[in-house]
């Protein structure tokens, strides 16, 4: 089989063509059998395929595949591997950069590598189509369908890049056996396609005024804010700064950003997290979640958009990844089950000050709050702590509270944020705005309210920050990263006592693993064979 072959595992009938239906743009369903040759037709058709896109997207973190959040939080020195204590150690290989860790599990990025690429063949479908179909005089639509589809090209382009480095570059549907492309032909189509969206895009086409209806729709502004990231990301990675557009260009579309008024950053940082924000009422079975700020609430900059509506009978829509993060086996109400994973650094507990209100909206403490359900016995690398900001959440009676089937593992529906204005305001003063103190210490304010005291912005002040405000979003490892592959080796190489098993128990992670890798991931070898050897595997990993 070739490479495209599995690059490309998409049905046109089940994947493209949707219908909305009541709650979110992306809670659909098929709605008539459709063909190629009968498609792209009207504009109306161009919009159905769009919302296929940013479905394809979505199924990126829907098909219970390794998702980018968790590999990301597993890779930083946020969290360990963790998981069941008699599961395999495909986390621990992760964790430790470190196939010898479990030498059979050479394909945990296969289902991640093909959820992908059915994505950007969706956008790839899309856009070869976009000239034959008749927009007649709806040239804004066009751009603005066109812009959409290439925000989600490069998004998912950019995730692919930072795990892999070299992967096969495809703007159009082939049968051809394609090579890896260089890194930089991959940065140079993200970067186009965000500056596209950014240009193009009308900035009144999804206002947060109407996030109800629209929320996790591509804006002008989320398009900026990550041209930002993927910036930082390549500039510091790779030590050069020859991407197709200037510092200046970058910071200035963070200042839109900010000038435009249209978010600011919700008054409690507890509010952002159902988990943190959500208080256990007994006497009813029920949760009071007043203290939620909700899914399109003022701070997001761009959400990856999940529904409680996935089911075993096809509908593909939820957050599969969040049940990874659940405490084992535990229903602590507002807390609901899962399977462990990404136990959290106790370094990253003491990094917090206790005057630091994101350290019990980030971090459940298992003792300190009292949860004598959780059985040891059954978890691997035990440090205490777990992850409050994604975990499954769950009624008094410990029955899941999600909706739809109520199921733990499917009716998932916590959105993931992509994009913050806390993150856009920290961006901008790394960048060198002259507003940067100001921008620094807004952030700071709201996480000590009145115990807050001014600190000197300087760029290790802002990493540091970074670190306390994006714990468990799957940021820390690529800002480590991006200060250097020999950095982020020192920072992450550790020896820590656990227990697993209630059994004393070492993770030890070797700085040289991380520098054999150049902190990249493995490629699958199911991608390699069916290549015939034409994908070649990443240093490190063989």
């Amino acid at each position: 089989m070739k490479t495209s072959s599995i690059l490309y595992i998409s049905l046109l009938a089940s994947s493209l063509f949707f219908g909305a239906c009541s709650s979110s743009f992306l809670d659909v369903e098929p709605i008539t059998e459709v063909v190629e040759s009968n498609f792209y037709k009207t504009i109306e058709d161009a919009e159905m395929a769009l919302v296929g896109c940013y479905d394809g997207y979505q199924r990126t973190s829907s098909n219970g595949n390794l998702s980018f959040v968790v590999a990301s939080e597993i890779l930083s020195d946020n969290c360990f591997g963790g998981t069941g204590h008699t599961d395999g150690r495909a986390y621990q290989v992760l964790d430790r950069f470190d196939i010898g860790q479990s030498p059979s599990d050479n394909n945990l990025f296969d289902g991640t590598w093909t959820d992908y690429y059915a994505g950007i063949f969706r956008c790839n479908t899309l856009l070869n189509k976009m000239e034959e179909t008749d927009f007649g005089d709806a040239q804004i639509t066009k751009l603005r369908i066109e812009g959409e589809a290439r925000f989600l090209r490069a998004l998912m382009y950019f995730d692919m890049v930072r795990l892999f480095e070299r992967i096969p570059l495809l703007t159009s549907a082939t049968r051809e056996n394609v090579p890896q492309a260089d890194y930089k032909q991959t940065y140079r189509l993200i970067v186009e396609d965000l500056m596209f969206a950014a240009a193009n895009i009308p900035e009144d086409a999804y206002p947060k005024a109407n996030a109800a209806t629209n929320d996790g729709r591509v804006t002008p502004h989320a398009a900026k804010a990550l041209l930002a990231r993927v910036y930082l990301f390549y500039t510091g990675y790779y030590g050069m700064d020859d991407l197709d557009i200037s510092k200046a260009a970058v910071l200035a579309g963070l200042e839109d950003i900010i000038n435009s008024n249209e978010f600011s950053l919700v008054n409690e940082f507890k509010g952002l997290w159902p988990a943190a924000s959500y208080v256990p009422v007994p006497e009813d079975n029920t949760l009071d979640r007043s203290a939620y700020a909700g899914k399109g609430n003022s701070e997001v900059v761009f959400a990856k958009k999940f529904n409680n509506t996935q089911n075993y009978d096809g509908l593909v829509d939820g957050n599969r990844w969040l049940v990874m993060l659940g405490l084992r086996n535990t229903n602590f109400s507002p807390y609901g089950q899962g399977w462990g994973a990404a136990t959290v650094n106790p370094r990253l507990v003491n990094a917090y000050a206790d005057t630091d209100t994101r350290k019990v909206a980030s971090i459940i403490d298992i003792e300190g709050e009292g949860i004598s359900e959780f059985d040891q016995n059954d978890q691997r690398e035990y440090t205490g702590f777990a992850n409050k900001k994604y975990t499954p959440t769950a009624l008094p009676d410990g029955t899941s509270n999600t909706g739809g089937q109520n199921d733990f593992q499917l009716s998932q529906d916590q959105d993931y944020f992509v994009i913050r204005y806390a993150d856009v305001l920290l961006m901008a003063a790394e960048l060198g705005s002259s507003q940067a103190q100001n921008y620094f210490n807004r952030v700071r304010q709201r996480a000590y309210g009145t115990s807050y005291t001014v600190l000197s912005v300087s760029k290790e002040a802002i990493l540091q920050e970074r670190r306390l405000e994006f714990a468990f979003e799957g940021i820390r490892y690529w800002d480590l990263l991006r200060q250097g592959v020999e950095s982020a080796a020192a920072t992450i190489a550790q020896t820590q006592n656990v227990t697993s098993g209630s059994a004393p128990d070492q993770v030890v992670i070797n700085a040289q693993h991380i520098i054999n890798t150049r902190g990249l991931m493995q490629i699958p070898n199911n991608q390699i064979t069916l290549s015939n050897g034409v994908l070649q595997q990443n240093d490190g990993w063989d």
